[in-house]
């Protein structure tokens, strides 16, 4: 019983070694995404009257006007992957992407392939993952919350 219990002991302490890997999972997360749309920004500013084009005859953005929806599309990708990549205001520019790729999977689903659903399914998740477990341990964030605690004190 007594090698039992060490060998318990063993793997609940080893079985939180991964743990130490959560920041570079975590800062990989939000570089991969954050390239991704910022990217799709990239493209929608080197092309504008196309992305107008998009906007006004092939996406069906609810409740805006097609070149409010294109200006904040494009301003979203761009500006809340570099938040998100820099870990400032983490948790908001996770939330913006989310919201940004739900009305994109939205507003062109009849256009999408499974292959296409499946991929916004994926950074939904993954932006999930960042908006509610994330820790953010390398980011602004966390270097802003200690600035702000130490000053409170």
């Amino acid at each position: 019983m007594n090698a039992l219990l060490r060998l318990a002991r063993h793997y609940y302490s080893a079985s939180h070694w991964p743990e130490y890997l959560a920041p570079v999972v975590d800062l990989a997360l939000r570089i991969y995404l954050a390239n991704i749309f910022f990217k799709s920004g990239l493209t929608k500013i080197q092309s504008w009257d196309s992305t107008l084009y998009l906007f006004s005859d092939v996406y069906a953005v609810p409740l805006l006007p097609t070149d409010l929806a294109a200006y904040m599309a494009t301003a979203g990708e761009l500006g809340l992957s570099v938040l998100l990549v820099l870990g400032l205001f983490g948790r908001f520019a996770a939330a913006g992407l989310f919201i940004l790729n739900a009305v994109a999977a939205y507003s062109y689903y009849s256009g999408l392939s499974e292959a296409g659903l499946n991929q916004h399914l994926y950074w939904g998740i993954m932006l999930t993952v960042l908006l509610v477990i994330s820790r953010y341990d390398w980011s602004l964030d966390v270097w802003l919350e200690r600035k702000l605690q130490a000053s409170k004190s």
